[in-house]
Protein backbone atom coordinates (compact mmCIF):
# COMPACT_ATOMS: atom_id res chain seq x y z
CA UNK A 1 0.00 0.00 0.00
CA UNK A 2 1.13 3.54 -0.95
CA UNK A 3 2.42 5.72 2.04
CA UNK A 4 -1.03 8.18 0.89
CA UNK A 5 -2.80 5.23 1.12
CA UNK A 6 -1.70 4.29 3.95
CA UNK A 7 -2.67 7.52 5.66
CA UNK A 8 -6.35 7.24 4.23
CA UNK A 9 -6.48 4.07 6.10
CA UNK A 10 -5.52 5.42 9.47
CA UNK A 11 -8.46 7.76 9.25
CA UNK A 12 -10.86 4.83 9.00
CA UNK A 13 -8.85 2.68 11.55
CA UNK A 14 -12.24 3.39 14.71
CA UNK A 15 -14.54 3.74 11.93
CA UNK A 16 -17.86 1.47 13.50
CA UNK A 17 -19.31 -0.72 10.73
CA UNK A 18 -22.98 0.53 11.12
CA UNK A 19 -24.92 3.68 9.70
CA UNK A 20 -24.31 6.51 11.81
CA UNK A 21 -28.14 7.26 11.78
CA UNK A 22 -28.93 3.90 13.44
CA UNK A 23 -25.98 4.37 16.02
CA UNK A 24 -28.50 6.60 18.14
CA UNK A 25 -29.50 5.53 21.66
CA UNK A 26 -32.54 7.41 21.25
CA UNK A 27 -33.88 4.50 18.74
CA UNK A 28 -37.12 2.99 19.49
CA UNK A 29 -37.63 -0.62 21.04
CA UNK A 30 -39.08 -3.33 18.20
CA UNK A 31 -42.48 -4.23 18.04
CA UNK A 32 -43.81 -7.30 18.73
CA UNK A 33 -44.02 -9.40 15.85
CA UNK A 34 -47.68 -10.48 13.42
CA UNK A 35 -48.43 -14.32 15.29
CA UNK A 36 -52.11 -15.45 14.30
CA UNK A 37 -54.49 -14.06 11.55
CA UNK A 38 -55.05 -10.04 11.18
CA UNK A 39 -57.80 -8.00 9.29
CA UNK A 40 -57.97 -4.91 8.09
CA UNK A 41 -59.25 -1.82 5.09
CA UNK A 42 -55.37 -1.43 3.98
CA UNK A 43 -52.17 -3.50 4.58
CA UNK A 44 -49.08 -1.41 3.72
CA UNK A 45 -45.67 -3.94 3.03
CA UNK A 46 -43.04 -2.58 4.11
CA UNK A 47 -41.84 0.13 7.18
CA UNK A 48 -39.38 2.47 5.28
CA UNK A 49 -40.54 5.89 4.30
CA UNK A 50 -42.35 4.39 1.34
CA UNK A 51 -44.51 2.48 4.21
CA UNK A 52 -44.88 4.91 6.56
CA UNK A 53 -45.83 7.61 4.60
CA UNK A 54 -48.69 5.32 2.71
CA UNK A 55 -49.84 4.46 5.90
CA UNK A 56 -49.53 8.06 7.95
CA UNK A 57 -51.45 9.81 4.65
CA UNK A 58 -54.28 6.56 4.20
CA UNK A 59 -54.71 7.74 7.84
CA UNK A 60 -54.92 11.46 7.17
CA UNK A 61 -57.62 10.88 4.47
CA UNK A 62 -59.37 8.98 6.55
CA UNK A 63 -58.97 8.60 10.16
CA UNK A 64 -61.37 5.85 10.42
CA UNK A 65 -59.80 3.43 7.75
CA UNK A 66 -58.31 0.57 9.21
CA UNK A 67 -54.69 0.39 8.74
CA UNK A 68 -51.60 -2.21 9.53
CA UNK A 69 -48.14 -1.76 8.69
CA UNK A 70 -45.91 -4.55 8.38
CA UNK A 71 -42.52 -4.75 8.50
CA UNK A 72 -39.61 -7.77 7.76
CA UNK A 73 -37.03 -5.96 10.17
CA UNK A 74 -37.62 -3.09 12.12
CA UNK A 75 -38.59 0.46 11.10
CA UNK A 76 -36.00 2.15 9.31
CA UNK A 77 -33.28 -0.23 8.88
CA UNK A 78 -32.64 -0.31 5.49
CA UNK A 79 -32.04 2.42 2.83
CA UNK A 80 -34.28 4.80 4.97
CA UNK A 81 -31.88 4.64 7.80
CA UNK A 82 -28.67 4.48 5.77
CA UNK A 83 -29.39 7.49 3.53
CA UNK A 84 -27.48 10.57 3.16
CA UNK A 85 -30.35 12.65 4.17
CA UNK A 86 -31.18 14.66 1.73
CA UNK A 87 -34.74 15.38 1.25
CA UNK A 88 -35.44 16.78 -2.24
CA UNK A 89 -38.16 18.39 -4.10
CA UNK A 90 -37.31 16.29 -7.36
CA UNK A 91 -39.47 13.60 -8.45
CA UNK A 92 -37.59 12.78 -11.76
CA UNK A 93 -34.16 12.15 -10.23
CA UNK A 94 -32.65 16.13 -10.95
CA UNK A 95 -33.79 18.31 -13.87
CA UNK A 96 -31.40 16.98 -16.29
CA UNK A 97 -33.13 13.52 -16.05
CA UNK A 98 -36.88 14.95 -16.20
CA UNK A 99 -35.74 17.34 -19.31
CA UNK A 100 -34.69 14.19 -20.83
CA UNK A 101 -37.59 11.85 -20.21
CA UNK A 102 -40.92 14.18 -19.20
CA UNK A 103 -40.19 17.90 -20.85
CA UNK A 104 -44.33 18.36 -21.57
CA UNK A 105 -44.78 17.76 -17.69
CA UNK A 106 -41.62 18.74 -16.24
CA UNK A 107 -43.96 22.26 -14.98
CA UNK A 108 -45.56 20.27 -13.41
CA UNK A 109 -43.51 17.73 -11.75
CA UNK A 110 -41.24 20.67 -10.24
CA UNK A 111 -44.50 22.43 -9.05
CA UNK A 112 -45.64 18.70 -7.57
CA UNK A 113 -42.39 18.04 -6.34
CA UNK A 114 -42.01 21.28 -4.49
CA UNK A 115 -45.43 21.09 -2.78
CA UNK A 116 -44.58 17.63 -1.75
CA UNK A 117 -41.02 19.16 -0.14
CA UNK A 118 -43.73 21.45 1.51
CA UNK A 119 -45.88 18.92 2.96
CA UNK A 120 -42.62 16.97 4.39
CA UNK A 121 -42.19 20.14 6.75
CA UNK A 122 -45.66 20.71 7.41
CA UNK A 123 -45.68 17.37 8.60
CA UNK A 124 -42.37 17.68 10.69
CA UNK A 125 -43.56 20.52 12.45
CA UNK A 126 -47.28 19.08 12.69
CA UNK A 127 -46.27 15.34 15.03
CA UNK A 128 -43.29 17.27 16.43
CA UNK A 129 -40.95 15.00 14.60
CA UNK A 130 -37.38 16.37 15.84
CA UNK A 131 -35.50 14.98 13.02
CA UNK A 132 -32.78 18.35 12.27
CA UNK A 133 -34.78 19.48 9.68
CA UNK A 134 -33.31 22.16 8.04
CA UNK A 135 -33.93 23.66 4.13
CA UNK A 136 -30.47 24.54 3.31
CA UNK A 137 -30.95 23.81 -0.23
CA UNK A 138 -28.59 22.10 -2.14
CA UNK A 139 -25.31 23.19 -4.28
CA UNK A 140 -24.30 21.37 -7.62
CA UNK A 141 -20.83 21.61 -7.82
CA UNK A 142 -18.35 21.69 -10.76
CA UNK A 143 -14.56 20.00 -10.01
CA UNK A 144 -14.00 20.48 -13.90
CA UNK A 145 -13.69 22.66 -16.48
CA UNK A 146 -16.58 20.90 -18.45
CA UNK A 147 -18.84 20.52 -15.19
CA UNK A 148 -18.93 24.56 -15.15
CA UNK A 149 -20.55 24.83 -19.07
CA UNK A 150 -22.85 22.41 -17.85
CA UNK A 151 -23.66 23.72 -14.61
CA UNK A 152 -24.05 27.37 -16.70
CA UNK A 153 -26.24 25.39 -19.52
CA UNK A 154 -28.62 23.69 -16.74
CA UNK A 155 -29.21 27.49 -15.09
CA UNK A 156 -30.37 28.29 -18.83
CA UNK A 157 -32.80 25.73 -18.88
CA UNK A 158 -34.21 26.14 -15.16
CA UNK A 159 -34.83 30.01 -16.51
CA UNK A 160 -35.99 29.18 -19.23
CA UNK A 161 -38.72 27.07 -17.21
CA UNK A 162 -39.23 29.72 -15.23
CA UNK A 163 -37.90 28.13 -12.34
CA UNK A 164 -37.13 30.01 -9.45
CA UNK A 165 -34.56 29.95 -6.56
CA UNK A 166 -31.51 29.42 -8.46
CA UNK A 167 -28.21 30.55 -8.04
CA UNK A 168 -25.53 29.92 -10.10
CA UNK A 169 -21.84 30.25 -8.72
CA UNK A 170 -18.67 31.18 -9.84
CA UNK A 171 -15.13 29.62 -8.38
CA UNK A 172 -14.67 32.87 -5.64
CA UNK A 173 -18.47 32.53 -5.06
CA UNK A 174 -18.86 28.76 -4.11
CA UNK A 175 -15.40 28.42 -2.00
CA UNK A 176 -17.12 31.30 0.08
CA UNK A 177 -19.61 29.09 0.73
CA UNK A 178 -17.56 26.23 1.22
CA UNK A 179 -13.75 26.01 0.90
CA UNK A 180 -12.46 23.20 -1.59
CA UNK A 181 -9.57 24.35 -3.66
CA UNK A 182 -11.73 21.63 -5.91
CA UNK A 183 -14.23 23.83 -6.54
CA UNK A 184 -14.59 25.66 -9.60
CA UNK A 185 -18.37 26.56 -9.86
CA UNK A 186 -21.88 25.65 -8.14
CA UNK A 187 -25.66 25.76 -9.09
CA UNK A 188 -27.42 26.19 -5.36
CA UNK A 189 -30.86 25.64 -5.44
CA UNK A 190 -31.76 27.30 -2.14
CA UNK A 191 -35.10 25.66 -1.11
CA UNK A 192 -35.82 22.56 -3.25
CA UNK A 193 -33.64 20.37 -0.82
CA UNK A 194 -33.65 19.76 2.82
CA UNK A 195 -31.52 18.31 5.19
CA UNK A 196 -32.50 15.75 8.05
CA UNK A 197 -31.49 13.37 10.23
CA UNK A 198 -33.02 10.43 8.27
CA UNK A 199 -33.56 7.40 10.82
CA UNK A 200 -34.82 10.05 13.10
CA UNK A 201 -37.04 10.75 10.16
CA UNK A 202 -38.51 7.15 9.91
CA UNK A 203 -38.78 7.17 13.67
CA UNK A 204 -40.79 10.22 13.95
CA UNK A 205 -43.48 8.60 11.02
CA UNK A 206 -43.82 5.21 12.59
CA UNK A 207 -45.06 7.18 15.88
CA UNK A 208 -46.80 9.54 14.29
CA UNK A 209 -48.62 6.22 12.84
CA UNK A 210 -49.03 4.32 15.70
CA UNK A 211 -50.88 7.68 17.46
CA UNK A 212 -53.05 7.72 14.94
CA UNK A 213 -54.29 4.02 15.32
CA UNK A 214 -51.91 2.21 12.59
CA UNK A 215 -50.91 -1.34 14.22
CA UNK A 216 -47.43 -1.94 13.38
CA UNK A 217 -45.63 -5.51 13.28
CA UNK A 218 -42.01 -5.57 13.49
CA UNK A 219 -40.00 -8.57 12.35
CA UNK A 220 -42.84 -9.88 9.78
CA UNK A 221 -41.88 -10.33 6.56
CA UNK A 222 -44.75 -10.17 3.93
CA UNK A 223 -43.98 -13.87 2.45
CA UNK A 224 -46.26 -14.27 -0.44
CA UNK A 225 -49.35 -12.66 -1.38
CA UNK A 226 -52.74 -14.21 -3.24
CA UNK A 227 -56.75 -12.80 -4.21
CA UNK A 228 -58.68 -14.61 -1.22
CA UNK A 229 -62.33 -14.09 -2.78
CA UNK A 230 -62.83 -10.14 -2.91
CA UNK A 231 -59.79 -9.62 -0.49
CA UNK A 232 -56.24 -10.01 -0.14
CA UNK A 233 -54.20 -12.25 1.70
CA UNK A 234 -50.27 -11.98 2.67
CA UNK A 235 -48.74 -14.46 4.58
CA UNK A 236 -46.22 -13.71 7.30
CA UNK A 237 -44.06 -16.01 9.15
CA UNK A 238 -45.90 -16.69 11.73
CA UNK A 239 -49.64 -15.64 10.61
CA UNK A 240 -51.50 -13.93 7.62
CA UNK A 241 -53.33 -10.14 6.96
CA UNK A 242 -56.53 -10.11 5.28
CA UNK A 243 -56.81 -6.78 3.85
CA UNK A 244 -59.29 -5.13 0.73
CA UNK A 245 -56.39 -3.16 -0.43
CA UNK A 246 -52.32 -3.67 -0.28
CA UNK A 247 -50.09 -0.94 -1.05
CA UNK A 248 -46.49 -2.37 -1.59
CA UNK A 249 -43.62 -0.56 -0.36
CA UNK A 250 -40.69 -2.95 -0.43
CA UNK A 251 -38.70 -1.16 -3.12
CA UNK A 252 -35.38 -2.78 -3.26
CA UNK A 253 -36.28 -5.79 -1.72
CA UNK A 254 -38.13 -8.30 -3.91
CA UNK A 255 -41.61 -7.88 -4.70
CA UNK A 256 -44.49 -9.70 -3.74
CA UNK A 257 -45.56 -8.77 -7.49
CA UNK A 258 -43.70 -10.96 -9.46
CA UNK A 259 -43.95 -9.53 -12.67
CA UNK A 260 -42.31 -6.08 -11.06
CA UNK A 261 -39.38 -7.69 -10.29
CA UNK A 262 -37.78 -7.15 -13.98
CA UNK A 263 -37.17 -3.45 -13.40
CA UNK A 264 -35.51 -2.97 -10.47
CA UNK A 265 -31.80 -3.83 -9.77
CA UNK A 266 -30.23 -3.73 -6.12
CA UNK A 267 -27.11 -0.81 -6.47
CA UNK A 268 -25.00 -0.80 -2.66
CA UNK A 269 -23.93 2.72 -2.15
CA UNK A 270 -21.31 3.28 0.21
CA UNK A 271 -21.03 6.40 2.74
CA UNK A 272 -18.37 7.41 5.79
CA UNK A 273 -19.02 9.78 8.89
CA UNK A 274 -16.10 12.20 10.01
CA UNK A 275 -15.86 12.56 13.81
CA UNK A 276 -16.90 16.24 14.89
CA UNK A 277 -15.37 18.99 13.48
CA UNK A 278 -13.63 21.27 15.94
CA UNK A 279 -14.02 24.94 15.64
CA UNK A 280 -10.92 25.70 13.59
CA UNK A 281 -11.50 23.10 11.26
CA UNK A 282 -15.28 24.49 10.67
CA UNK A 283 -13.04 27.73 10.47
CA UNK A 284 -11.33 26.35 7.65
CA UNK A 285 -14.37 25.01 5.47
CA UNK A 286 -16.92 28.01 6.35
CA UNK A 287 -19.87 25.95 5.24
CA UNK A 288 -21.83 28.76 7.50
CA UNK A 289 -25.00 27.45 5.80
CA UNK A 290 -24.91 24.22 6.17
CA UNK A 291 -26.76 23.05 2.68
CA UNK A 292 -26.34 19.95 0.88
CA UNK A 293 -23.60 19.43 -1.64
CA UNK A 294 -22.60 16.93 -4.96
CA UNK A 295 -20.07 16.95 -7.40
CA UNK A 296 -21.20 16.90 -10.84
CA UNK A 297 -19.49 14.01 -12.08
CA UNK A 298 -20.98 10.58 -13.81
CA UNK A 299 -19.71 8.75 -10.61
CA UNK A 300 -20.44 11.32 -8.16
CA UNK A 301 -19.85 11.75 -4.46
CA UNK A 302 -22.56 13.69 -2.24
CA UNK A 303 -21.94 15.30 1.27
CA UNK A 304 -22.84 17.24 3.88
CA UNK A 305 -23.02 18.93 7.31
CA UNK A 306 -24.82 17.31 10.13
CA UNK A 307 -26.53 19.07 13.46
CA UNK A 308 -23.40 18.20 15.67
CA UNK A 309 -20.58 19.17 13.01
CA UNK A 310 -19.69 16.08 11.50
CA UNK A 311 -19.59 15.55 7.73
CA UNK A 312 -20.89 12.74 5.74
CA UNK A 313 -18.76 11.98 2.72
CA UNK A 314 -20.81 9.04 0.16
CA UNK A 315 -21.50 8.05 -3.31
CA UNK A 316 -18.95 7.07 -5.96
CA UNK A 317 -19.06 3.60 -6.14
CA UNK A 318 -22.21 1.90 -7.12
CA UNK A 319 -21.81 -1.61 -6.78
CA UNK A 320 -24.28 -4.20 -8.24
CA UNK A 321 -23.87 -7.91 -7.23
CA UNK A 322 -24.25 -10.69 -10.13
CA UNK A 323 -28.07 -12.11 -9.91
CA UNK A 324 -28.92 -8.47 -8.11
CA UNK A 325 -29.15 -10.60 -4.56
CA UNK A 326 -29.55 -8.71 -1.67
CA UNK A 327 -27.49 -9.52 0.80
CA UNK A 328 -25.74 -8.59 4.24
CA UNK A 329 -22.15 -9.33 3.07
CA UNK A 330 -22.72 -6.36 0.64
CA UNK A 331 -23.40 -3.38 3.45
CA UNK A 332 -19.86 -2.65 3.89
CA UNK A 333 -16.56 -2.50 1.18
CA UNK A 334 -13.24 -1.68 3.03
CA UNK A 335 -11.80 -1.30 -0.70
CA UNK A 336 -14.76 2.01 -1.40
CA UNK A 337 -13.97 3.18 2.03
CA UNK A 338 -10.43 3.43 1.63
CA UNK A 339 -11.18 4.86 -2.15
CA UNK A 340 -13.72 7.29 -0.45
CA UNK A 341 -11.43 8.25 2.41
CA UNK A 342 -8.92 9.46 -0.19
CA UNK A 343 -11.12 11.24 -2.15
CA UNK A 344 -12.53 13.02 0.98
CA UNK A 345 -8.78 14.71 1.56
CA UNK A 346 -8.71 15.46 -1.83
CA UNK A 347 -11.53 17.56 -1.16
CA UNK A 348 -10.50 18.75 1.90
CA UNK A 349 -6.79 18.66 2.16
CA UNK A 350 -7.05 21.42 5.07
CA UNK A 351 -8.60 18.74 7.27
CA UNK A 352 -5.74 16.37 7.08
CA UNK A 353 -5.34 14.29 10.06
CA UNK A 354 -9.45 14.36 11.36
CA UNK A 355 -10.52 10.60 11.35
CA UNK A 356 -14.22 9.02 10.37
CA UNK A 357 -16.17 7.36 13.28
CA UNK A 358 -18.65 5.56 11.18
CA UNK A 359 -18.29 3.73 7.96
CA UNK A 360 -21.42 1.48 6.49
CA UNK A 361 -23.46 0.69 2.74
CA UNK A 362 -26.96 -0.24 1.87
CA UNK A 363 -28.70 -1.31 -1.34
CA UNK A 364 -30.55 1.18 -3.25
CA UNK A 365 -33.51 0.57 -5.40
CA UNK A 366 -32.80 1.59 -9.01
CA UNK A 367 -34.48 1.21 -12.46
CA UNK A 368 -33.46 2.55 -16.09
CA UNK A 369 -35.29 5.97 -16.18
CA UNK A 370 -33.32 6.67 -12.60
CA UNK A 371 -37.16 7.31 -10.61
CA UNK A 372 -39.90 5.67 -9.20
CA UNK A 373 -42.92 3.53 -11.66
CA UNK A 374 -46.09 3.06 -10.56
CA UNK A 375 -48.66 0.23 -10.91
CA UNK A 376 -51.66 -2.09 -9.84
CA UNK A 377 -52.47 -5.97 -9.73
CA UNK A 378 -54.62 -7.79 -8.38
CA UNK A 379 -57.94 -5.98 -10.18
CA UNK A 380 -56.86 -3.01 -8.52
CA UNK A 381 -56.60 -4.22 -5.39
CA UNK A 382 -52.65 -3.91 -4.95
CA UNK A 383 -50.60 -0.93 -5.61
CA UNK A 384 -46.91 -0.64 -5.76
CA UNK A 385 -44.33 2.06 -6.21
CA UNK A 386 -40.67 1.39 -6.83
CA UNK A 387 -36.94 2.88 -8.49
CA UNK A 388 -36.71 5.98 -6.33
CA UNK A 389 -32.97 5.24 -7.33
CA UNK A 390 -31.60 7.10 -4.46
CA UNK A 391 -34.33 10.13 -4.26
CA UNK A 392 -36.90 8.41 -2.29
CA UNK A 393 -35.97 10.72 1.00
CA UNK A 394 -38.78 13.01 -0.24
CA UNK A 395 -40.36 11.22 -3.33
CA UNK A 396 -41.50 8.39 -1.17
CA UNK A 397 -44.15 10.77 0.12
CA UNK A 398 -45.29 11.48 -3.33
CA UNK A 399 -45.65 8.06 -4.34
CA UNK A 400 -47.39 7.33 -1.09
CA UNK A 401 -49.76 9.19 -2.33
CA UNK A 402 -50.05 7.93 -6.03
CA UNK A 403 -50.75 4.27 -4.94
CA UNK A 404 -53.16 5.51 -2.55
CA UNK A 405 -54.80 7.14 -5.46
CA UNK A 406 -54.55 3.72 -6.99
CA UNK A 407 -56.33 1.94 -4.78
CA UNK A 408 -59.16 4.42 -4.63
CA UNK A 409 -59.84 3.89 -8.36
CA UNK A 410 -60.40 7.23 -8.56
CA UNK A 411 -58.50 9.51 -11.30
CA UNK A 412 -56.44 12.30 -10.06
CA UNK A 413 -53.87 15.17 -11.42
CA UNK A 414 -51.22 12.01 -10.05
CA UNK A 415 -52.35 9.30 -11.63
CA UNK A 416 -53.04 11.46 -14.88
CA UNK A 417 -48.97 11.73 -15.58
CA UNK A 418 -47.37 9.97 -18.12
CA UNK A 419 -44.67 9.67 -15.34
CA UNK A 420 -46.72 7.56 -13.20
CA UNK A 421 -49.29 5.94 -16.16
CA UNK A 422 -45.89 4.46 -18.16
CA UNK A 423 -42.72 2.12 -16.96
CA UNK A 424 -39.16 2.30 -17.46
CA UNK A 425 -38.02 -0.81 -19.66
CA UNK A 426 -37.08 -3.89 -17.54
CA UNK A 427 -33.54 -5.06 -17.29
CA UNK A 428 -32.32 -7.96 -19.20
CA UNK A 429 -31.66 -11.45 -17.38
CA UNK A 430 -28.13 -12.42 -16.64
CA UNK A 431 -25.69 -12.35 -17.39
CA UNK A 432 -26.50 -9.41 -20.26
CA UNK A 433 -27.77 -7.21 -17.21
CA UNK A 434 -24.29 -7.60 -15.46
CA UNK A 435 -22.50 -7.40 -19.00
CA UNK A 436 -24.27 -4.22 -19.82
CA UNK A 437 -23.89 -2.69 -16.07
CA UNK A 438 -20.20 -3.43 -16.26
CA UNK A 439 -19.89 -1.78 -19.51
CA UNK A 440 -22.23 1.08 -18.88
CA UNK A 441 -20.17 2.00 -15.21
CA UNK A 442 -16.49 1.81 -17.36
CA UNK A 443 -18.30 4.21 -20.37
CA UNK A 444 -19.46 6.77 -17.27
CA UNK A 445 -15.68 6.93 -15.68
CA UNK A 446 -14.36 7.09 -19.62
CA UNK A 447 -16.29 10.07 -19.84
CA UNK A 448 -15.86 12.21 -16.43
CA UNK A 449 -12.09 11.46 -17.75
CA UNK A 450 -12.22 12.68 -20.83
CA UNK A 451 -14.35 16.05 -20.51
CA UNK A 452 -17.80 14.62 -20.37
CA UNK A 453 -17.72 13.42 -23.92
CA UNK A 454 -20.35 10.31 -24.08
CA UNK A 455 -19.70 7.27 -26.10
CA UNK A 456 -21.05 5.12 -28.56
CA UNK A 457 -22.16 3.23 -25.98
CA UNK A 458 -24.02 5.81 -23.71
CA UNK A 459 -25.04 7.95 -26.35
CA UNK A 460 -26.94 4.34 -28.22
CA UNK A 461 -28.33 4.31 -24.16
CA UNK A 462 -29.45 7.41 -24.05
CA UNK A 463 -31.35 7.18 -27.48
CA UNK A 464 -33.34 3.87 -26.08
CA UNK A 465 -33.74 5.44 -22.32
CA UNK A 466 -31.80 2.91 -20.50
CA UNK A 467 -29.15 3.93 -17.79
CA UNK A 468 -28.02 2.59 -14.52
CA UNK A 469 -27.34 4.86 -11.45
CA UNK A 470 -27.84 5.22 -7.81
Amino acid sequence: MAPAAMNFASSLSDAQPVSYWLDDPGKPGALPALTGDEHCDLLVVGGGYSGLWTALLAKERDPGRDVVLIEGREVGWAASGRNGGFCAASLTHGLGNGLARWPDELATLEELGNRNLDAIEETVKKYSIDCDFERTGEIDVATEPHQVDELHEMYEEVRGLGLTGFELLDQDAVRAEVNSPTFLGGLWDRRGVAMLHPAKLAWGLKQACSDLGVRIYENTSGLDLASSGNRTVVRTPYGRVFADRVALGTNVFPSLVKRVRAYTVPVYDYALMTEPLSTEQLAAIGWKRRQGLGDSANQFHYFRITADHRILWGGYDAIYPYGGKVSAEMDHRPETYLKLAGHFFHCFPQLEGLRFSHAWGGAIDTCSRFSAFFGTAHGGKVAYAAGYTGLGVGATRFGADVMLDLLSGAQTGRTQLQMVRNKPLPFPPEPVAWAGIGLTKWALARADANGGRRNAWLRTMDKLGLGFDS
